[in-house]
């Protein structure tokens, strides 16, 4: 019985007085079995899990690169010209259209002796319908007379424009000597505010109050320009406080070592309901 107990597992000792064909024995007695069967499995499933990128790789040939070079057309290097081919044939000259001249030299100084017999000028009429040359000859009665250009002449004379350069846009000072002052101070430009500025629709129905802060450029003539928000609070406000802005009559300019400069500005503008 002593031998009997120290081989009995745990499995035969919670059923020594039970009815062992009850399936649950057959579990207890198969669950180790169960669980090392199921920790292969799962420990080569996640070894070909963790090595299948590995062995793809490997067995993935390797594509080869392609380099690709960028050729600047203009820096080719001409063909070459093969020195048995013969050169191209000039090309054929152009003819130009004759038109009808009638002879008419201009007088030249020489000795009584070598005077020639005078040859009377051409009348007025033969030359409306022709050309003064140093021959007569017949021509196209409907061509125009060209000037041919010599063969040889110097390279043309590079001309110089001057090109107006574009005026330099003055610079945009944030801190000068003397800041930009509204017509009448600070009391006035609250008085503006308060006469011009009107409260939207729809801030007064969502009940918003606070402050809408505007940037503008005041120029060196007093005028408002780049009117932006910086900090707005919607509902209308942000557009009616660039509204406000853009119709302030001219500022006085701020000053930069006694001249006028522009300068940015920066403006709060309370929207309060009361």
């Amino acid at each position: 019985m002593a031998e009997l107990n120290s081989q009995a597992t745990l499995d035969d000792i919670v059923f020594a007085n039970r009815n062992q064909a009850y399936g649950a024995y057959d579990l207890r007695k198969s669950y180790p079995k169960t669980v090392t069967r199921a920790l292969i499995i799962g420990g080569v499933l996640f070894t070909l899990g963790v090595l299948t990128p590995t062995i793809i790789t490997a067995l993935t040939p390797e594509a080869k690169e392609v380099s690709m070079t960028e050729v600047d057309l203009m820096k080719l290097p001409p063909p070459p010209i093969d020195p048995n081919e013969p050169p191209p044939p000039p090309p054929p000259p152009v003819e130009l259209p004759k038109v009808n001249t009638v002879k008419f030299l201009p007088p030249e100084v020489k000795p009584d002796e070598e005077v020639p017999e005078e040859t009377p000028p051409p009348a007025v009429e033969e030359l409306k319908e022709a050309v003064a040359a140093e021959k007569t000859q017949e021509g196209d009665p409907n061509a125009e007379e060209v000037i041919a250009a010599p063969e040889a002449s110097a390279a043309p004379t590079k001309v110089e424009v001057a090109v107006e350069a574009a005026p330099k846009e003055e610079e945009i000072f944030t801190v000068v000597e003397q800041q930009p002052e509204f017509s009448g101070g600070m009391a006035a430009l609250g008085q503006y505010l308060s006469k011009n500025l009107r409260y939207p629709a729809a801030a007064q129905r969502a009940n918003v109050s606070g402050r809408v802060f505007v940037s503008f450029v005041v120029n060196t003539d007093g005028s408002i320009q780049d009117v932006q928000v910086l900090k707005g609070l919607g509902f209308g406000t942000d557009e009616e406080a660039q509204r406000v802005v853009k119709g302030m009559p001219k500022w006085r300019p701020g000053k930069q070592s006694g001249r006028p400069v522009r300068v940015k500005y920066n403006l709060p503008i309370n929207f309060t309901l009361e």
